[in-house]
């Protein structure tokens, strides 16, 4: 088998990112064809124990779904997540679904998807991620995406999550977030700032890239999530990650 069959989809980098680094004023950031070139270095470098969550995520499903259950994940850019979801499903007893509005990176996705032999086993889907159909789902991830729709949008979207998961399902959920304790979030700013510069990121970089998400990507705090999953109808909502200011969550039908 060829050696690119043999490594984790998981762990593709694709291009460097290097986008922000300019002297220009930096412009909205947009999910096109320029950062889904890079998007895959970018999540590695910008995203604390990116490849760690995906890993525990699969464990969570191993044991909960059951065969045949399908696995959506809402917002899956270049379907990174997903392919190292079936790539370790080994028996092929999920069925799993890719949606995402961004024609640039779902073609990526396929690419890779091609790539590790992988093509047959995840659909992508161009669409609408809150008005995707569900129904059924016995797994739904949003990871890093909720926070990219109007604040006003996201229970009415957890809440179509919500019935569209069969019962006993689950959604798992990564966000960043902010502390409404203006000191403690000041040093978790402050070590995700360090975590950045760690993996080669200038401070140009750092600053062109938050001002290019002002107003874009609105983190809430972890209490907000969680308030907003239990009111969209989940019974149990727990985190089983966090990184400063990085949390994931469980929550059930």
């Amino acid at each position: 088998m060829p050696e690119n069959h043999r490594q984790n989809p998981g762990k593709v980098a694709g291009a460097r990112d290097n986008l922000f680094d300019t002297a220009a004023p930096a412009e909205r950031f947009e999910f096109n064809e320029q950062v889904a070139a890079v998007f895959d270095n970018m999540l590695n470098r910008s995203i604390p124990f990116y490849r760690e969550v995906i890993s525990l995520t699969a464990g969570i499903l191993a044991r909960t779904l059951a065969p045949g259950d399908t696995v959506y994940d809402l917002g899956c850019s270049t379907g990174t997540t997903l392919l190292h979801l079936a790539a370790l499903d080994r028996e092929g007893d999920f069925r799993f679904v890719g949606v995402d509005s961004s024609p640039a990176m779902l073609a990526r996705a396929e690419q890779k998807a091609a790539a590790f032999s992988l093509a047959g086993r995840i659909s992508f889907i161009e669409a609408d991620i809150t008005a995707a159909d569900l129904k059924g789902a016995g797994a739904v991830i949003v990871n890093y995406t909720l926070q990219f729709i109007e604040a006003a949008r996201r229970p009415a979207f957890l809440r179509a999550i919500y019935r569209g998961l069969r019962p006993g399902g689950i959604l798992v959920l990564s966000e960043k977030v902010v502390s409404r304790t203006p000191e403690i979030d000041a040093r978790f700013q402050e070590a995700y700032f360090r975590f950045k510069k760690e993996r080669g990121y200038s401070e140009l970089e750092i600053a062109n890239k938050r001002e290019a998400l002002e107003n874009v990507l609105v983190p809430l705090s972890i209490g907000e999530n969680r308030d907003m999953l239990r009111k969209a109808g989940f019974c149990e909502v727990e985190t089983f990650f966090q990184w400063f200011n990085f949390v994931s969550f469980i929550a059930c039908r």
